[in-house]
């Protein structure tokens, strides 16, 4: 460290503003994102911070840091951070992420951060142009963290359209009514669709097509219950958790809890399974029915659903995994299960929630057509999951190393973020 960086207090160089409340931002379309204590939540019309800044979570069990690089609004559950001098609002969103903001406790009856406790922080400050320096390094980082996930989200994005296309809006039987080809299909492809629909108890379905439920399809099994004294730090067998989920479906490598409690052979997730939440705690039911597919990690030789966790195991003489996904990412699947939801504080999906939705089933064959592309799109995905988590890695390794000016910042440093 050297010697002109300077030890002082969060509450020396910067004030936490307060939030307002806001309504109707998770359906508004403004320029302007909307933060809640947990990260971004919505747009609206107007900045409540006029400059790119940092959002600190105000209220809830689990309280992030946030960065936003264009001015933003902050609802009444966070705070955002104003600086009082010159500071690179960047270093400071990667300076607060070696800080425990969950630690800073208010004591009230809802978990909230103590803005007194924030301000006695300690600081260590380098010099404003050591701040962009060290800022901008971590920033190739999540930049590129960030446009593989954005690239995994089109892969995904494709898959799901293709699904819609073939399997809900039943494209190719409307082209071959008309007496034209579907477009991008080969000819063994377009044979596996008829060119008539025939009622059905879902309405018009592609002629040969069967009405089915999930629980036809599909074995469902519910995860493990367990308390915390099951969560054992460093053990090589952990539970996958509602954290597990992302807010639109899709699988976090983040959300495992190390487990050492009991579980039933039929419980344990392989890499490749698809889960499907039970519970939430939200009140926008953001996770409530949304299905992942789970990715492995290294460290943990075995993975366990928890009870907020449902495994979805099809038959595949009849089904496919990535069919089930498609499926369970649809409006009317979503819509199903949340009429089979109760609770207030918590969301609770009924036991039949997911194994009575009720599709329309296409031959297997079409089915397993549709399983070759997808994989081959989450094969893709897979690889670009893998990157993320080497970058993220490499930048939690460096982060409190240069944040504390333990790690000397090289002039070849940036190239270590094209790893």
């Amino acid at each position: 460290m050297s010697s002109d960086w300077n030890q002082t207090t969060w509450g020396d160089i910067a004030t936490l503003e307060y939030g307002k409340a806001l309504r109707d931002y998770q359906k508004a379309t403004g320029a302007f994102p909307v933060y809640g204590t947990n990260g971004p939540i919505g747009y609206h019309d107007k900045a409540l911070c006029e400059t790119p800044g940092v959002v600190i979570g105000r209220k809830g069990a689990y309280r992030g840091v946030h960065y936003s690089s264009r001015p933003f609004f902050v609802i009444d559950t966070a705070f955002y951070l104003k600086p009082k001098g010159s500071i690179d609002m960047r270093w400071a969103y990667y300076a607060l992420l070696t800080c425990d903001i969950n630690g800073m406790d208010s004591g009230s009856a809802i978990p909230s951060t103590s803005r007194e406790e924030f301000y006695k922080l300690p600081a260590l400050v380098p010099p404003l142009v050591e701040q962009k320096r060290i800022a901008d390094f971590l920033a190739l980082l999540d930049d590129r963290i960030t446009l593989l996930r954005e690239t995994n989200t089109t892969l995904e994005a494709i898959a799901q359209a293709l699904f819609k296309s073939w399997f809900v809006d039943f494209d190719p039987v409307h082209a071959k009514i008309q007496g034209s080809a579907p477009e991008g299909m080969d000819e063994a492809t377009v044979a596996l669709f008829p060119d008539s629909f025939e009622e059905a108890e879902l309405g018009a379905v592609p002629k040969g097509w069967s009405i089915s439920s999930v629980a036809d399809v599909a074995e469902i099994i519910k995860g493990k219950s367990y308390s915390s004294k099951d969560l054992v730090a460093q053990n090589t067998t952990a539970l996958v958790t509602l954290k597990s989920f992302e807010r639109g479906g899709g699988f976090r490598m983040d959300g495992f809890k190390p487990y050492s409690g009991a579980f039933k052979p039929t419980q344990v997730v392989t890499s490749g399974d698809l889960i499907v939440a039970y519970t939430d705690v939200t009140q926008a039911a953001e996770l409530i029915g949304k299905p992942a597919i789970v990715v492995g990690i290294e460290e943990h030789d075995t993975l366990v659903a928890s009870l907020d966790v449902g495994i979805v195991r099809p038959d595949f003489s009849k089904c496919s995994r990535q069919f089930l996904y498609g499926l369970f990412k649809t409006d009317s699947f979503q819509s199903h299960t949340l009429a089979h939801t109760s609770g207030t504080t918590v969301l609770h999906l009924s036991k039949d929630g997911v194994g009575s939705y009720q599709f329309v089933l296409p031959p297997v064959g079409l089915i397993n057509v549709f399983e070759e592309v997808a994989t081959a799109l989450a094969e893709r995905r897979q690889i670009n999951s893998d990157q993320v988590r080497t970058l993220m890695s490499l930048r939690d390794t460096l982060l409190p190393r240069l944040i504390s000016g333990r790690q000397p910042f090289e002039s070849n440093m940036s190239e270590r973020a094209h790893v």
